[in-house]
């Protein structure tokens, strides 16, 4: 998985809660299925949902399967597709065909290794979830699964028994400057599966009135990235057009392994934060990571547009490479 959807711990909280719960993930796939392997729909013991394994596709076969399963204790391997005459009358008629392995939590799926499995991701540790689905076995994997697994993505390893989830740690966006892209840009991050936080100095721009709900670092942007942490699955969106506020996070993101680095301004404004990079030691391979003026050239005009070039490109940038 490669986005933070909060599934396992909308699952786990239902545990706590008494409600029970049971996972169902997108274990396999052919032709046109509508979500990759990985995908997780979490139904609770009173029927609630969260997520999704195929778009809404056979969304009601498998909780009513789910349903089924905490009732029996034991997990089901699902498989729908065209040639299925229970996938066209739940609406898979695309071409495509998944397998989806439903395991309740407690019977199944120990609960304590969810909670382990919740704990790792909030800390941003990338882990490898590994079900045996003929011994039954579960565990979790945190040093070396990226060279002990054959791929690094969620599967089946050669046996097609053993099941891999590779819990990437959540995708995150830190924006520099609280401006009115910045207000446009937060909710469609969110939507697309960031865990976006808002870093300005200035108070008036940072405040809860004009983010209402979103976290807010009212430090100077080269401390507040540091106490962060930047890593490869950060991307950092510059936008205040003030050197003496970018230019300290900018040097610290190209210290650093973020997958994608914004900075507004114009093609004159770049090219003065070029020379100033350069004048600071940094080399042209190093300042050539900066995308800058931000965003996808699609013409955009005002907030809202400049927001959607920006995560349009964060996204070619994530699945193509810059």
């Amino acid at each position: 998985m490669d986005r933070f959807d909060g599934i396992p711990e909308q699952a786990l909280a239902w545990v706590e809660a008494g409600k029970g719960a049971a996972l169902a993930t997108v274990t396999q796939t052919w032709g046109s299925a509508p979500r990759r392997v990985g995908s997780q729909l979490a139904i609770s013991g009173d029927g609630e949902i969260e997520g999704s394994v195929s778009g809404g596709c056979v969304e009601g076969a498998v909780i009513v399967e789910a349903l089924e399963a905490l009732e029996s204790g034991e997990m089901r391997e699902l498989e729908f597709g065209v040639s299925d005459d229970d996938a066209f009358a739940v609406g898979l008629a695309c071409g495509g065909t998944i397998r989806i392995l439903v395991e309740p939590v407690g019977a199944v799926l120990p609960e304590d290794l969810l909670r382990a499995l919740c704990a790792a991701r909030a800390a941003r540790e990338a882990v490898a979830y590994v079900a045996d689905l003929d011994s039954g076995t579960r565990a979790l994997v945190h040093d070396g699964f990226k060279t002990r697994f054959r791929m690094d993505r969620s599967g089946f390893e050669e046996d097609s028994r053993t099941f891999v989830a590779i819990h990437n740690p959540p995708l995150r966006l830190i924006v520099v400057g609280a401006v009115h892209i910045t207000q446009a840009l937060i909710p469609m991050a969110r939507i697309a599966g960031y865990d976006p936080v808002i870093v300005d100095p200035r108070e008036t721009f940072g405040s809860e009135a004009r983010f209402p709900g979103e976290r807010i670092l009212n430090d100077w942007p080269d401390e507040a990235v540091e106490a962060l942490g930047l890593d490869g699955r950060t991307a950092l969106v510059l936008l205040t057009h003030d050197p003496k506020l970018d230019d300290p996070a900018l040097e610290k993101a190209l210290r650093a392994g973020c997958f994608y680095i914004g900075a507004l301004g114009s093609t004159r404004t770049h090219a003065k934060r070029v020379s100033r990079l350069t004048e600071a030691g940094f080399s042209a391979q190093d300042i050539a990571r900066i995308h800058g003026p931000v965003g996808l050239d699609i013409g955009a005009s005002g907030p809202p547009e400049i927001a959607v070039a920006i995560l349009a490109e964060m996204t070619r940038v994530l699945r193509q490479g810059a």
